[in-house]
């Protein structure tokens, strides 16, 4: 798969394909953590989200499967056997296309646009420093012969709470995703408010730490002292939201330009 940390598709033993990041990915093993908690948290503000799993790959399989490797700079290894993170493909991967990209006119046939705000308020709160990932296939649930009608599922979590860092360099255009149609129906902080209420009153510090207890300790090398702190700071944060969406909006790139601003003018002061 494309990206910095080098997945795989894999099918697992419940027939269903999974990405598949391994820990000794380029980027950190601390990724498998955030792909994990931040895709849990994600999915109880009730955005579309992957199915995510703890997956188990064998060493036969790293030894019998020369693609399984990590290309780095010196060379190849193989990739690391044990607890992965596995992202669940949200179709099956030789019968239906998903999309990274769609061109602008498309966005007004897509069925859940709204979660981009609602993915924009949880990015500003888990400061993702990496671009905001979504991906687009036709929701054949609905009918499968209705080829005009798509979901955005958001994914690649790997980044929130700064990647292996896990500190908070917030900045105004983090979060923001590449094409602005997404925010035409922005028209002041109200647009957000069915995040930004979810997020104040659900996530509390215990909803935080029974998500983060769930991750192998392998994946953030057992320190529990720093996913404590982590947590703690993230659970301080989520008041500041409201702050940092004005901070997007009066940045020299405001996305949001339907935003009525004199009807909110006293929110920014």
């Amino acid at each position: 798969m494309r990206g910095g940390s080098q997945s795989h598709l894999m099918r697992c033993d419940d027939d269903a394909y999974y990405v598949v990041k391994f820990q000794n990915n380029p980027q950190h093993v601390r990724i498998l953590a955030n792909e994990m908690l931040g895709t849990r948290l994600a999915a109880r503000l009730g955005l579309c989200v992957p199915q995510v799993e703890v997956i188990e790959v064998r060493t036969e399989m790293i030894i019998y499967t020369t693609e399984l490797v990590m290309e780095l700079g010196l060379g190849r290894i193989p990739c690391s056997a044990g607890k992965q993170f596995g992202s669940r493909f949200p179709v099956h991967p030789a019968r239906t296309t998903v999309y990274d990209f769609l061109p602008d006119a498309s966005f007004g046939r897509v069925l859940n646009l709204h979660d981009f705000l609602g993915i924009f308020v949880f990015d500003k709160w888990t400061c993702n420093t990496d671009g905001r990932q979504a991906i687009f296939f036709i929701d054949s649930k609905l009918d499968p012969l209705d080829h005009c009608w798509y979901r955005a599922m958001m994914i690649d979590q790997g980044f929130c709470f700064n990647g292996g860092e896990w500190s908070f360099p917030d900045a105004p255009l983090r979060g923001v995703y590449k094409c602005p149609s997404v925010y035409e129906g922005v028209v002041g902080l109200e647009s957000f408010e069915p995040w930004l209420d979810q997020l104040e009153k659900s996530m509390t510090e215990t909803v935080l730490l029974k998500e983060a207890r769930r991750i192998p300790p392998e994946w953030y090398h057992g320190d529990w002292l720093a996913m404590h702190d982590m947590i703690e700071r993230l659970y301080l944060r989520k008041n500041r939201v409201r702050e940092l969406i004005f901070s997007t909006l009066h940045s020299n790139r405001n996305p949001f330009l339907n935003w009525n601003m004199s009807k909110h003018s006293g929110h920014a002061a």
